[in-house]
């Protein structure tokens, strides 16, 4: 009888990002400054002071974690992705601005990930998401298990589009359209599902819709 090898829904997501931005990657910075906002408002207010242990998770190409890296030097990074082409990527903007000594990469699942076995450490003081719920479909796990390895006193920062709700709605049709094909959906219920966490690990949240809702933007902090 013939083996069959059955591909998990991990190996598949991450199949299908390597696909997208296999070539993307060596322009996606260029292009996504223009239009992935509040992305600095959640690296300003990671406070980020000496000692700190700081998670991206879906970290991309590394350009958060570069960015936040220089403007907190005393405290430390990690970062992992599930796509191996943005590893690649990451790794090399890491090492143009200096930082190899300073960031920590890996590669791994945001909805089931282990990083005591990727980084050596059990839990961080600060764990971030930005744009990336939008592009997991199991995306309430990615914040289960962020909130998960988050350590006491800790803080989830999570970044990602809103609905649009204050834009001109033909505005708000050609970017969902736009963003369908990358397989990016915005997350409407964002708000609730960081609620319904915050309520379950006793924590509080903070929550707001930016730019007339073109991003949502929410911190849970947990209690230390």
């Amino acid at each position: 009888m013939r083996n069959v090898q059955v591909e998990t829904p991990s190996q598949t997501h991450g199949g299908l990002m390597d696909a997208i931005y296999r070539r993307q990657r060596h322009v996606y910075d260029l292009t996504r400054k223009y239009y992935l906002l509040g992305r600095d408002r959640l690296l300003d207010d990671l406070d980020a002071g000496e000692g700190v242990t700081v998670l991206e998770s879906a970290c991309g190409t590394g350009r958060n974690l570069i960015v936040a890296a220089k403007r907190y030097p005393n405290a430390r990074f990690y970062g992992f992705d599930i796509s191996a082409e943005m590893l690649k990527q990451a790794r090399r903007n890491i090492e143009k601005a200096g930082l190899v000594e300073r960031i920590v990469l890996a590669q791994g699942d945001a909805t089931d990930f282990d990083p005591r076995a990727m980084f050596g450490i059990a839990s961080f003081d600060r764990v971030f998401i930005s744009y990336a719920l939008s592009m997991i479909p199991p995306w309430r796990a990615a914040v289960s298990e962020a909130l998960a390895h988050l350590a006491p006193g800790g803080s989830l920062h999570v970044v990602d589009f809103g609905g649009q709700d204050r834009l001109p709605h033909w505005f708000r049709a050609a970017l969902v359209a736009w963003l369908s094909k990358f397989h990016v959906e915005p997350r409407g219920d964002l708000e609730q599902v960081l609620r319904e966490a915050t309520v379950a690990c006793g924590g509080t949240l903070d929550f707001e819709s930016l730019h007339r809702d073109y991003a949502r933007y929410g911190v849970i902090r947990l209690p230390a």
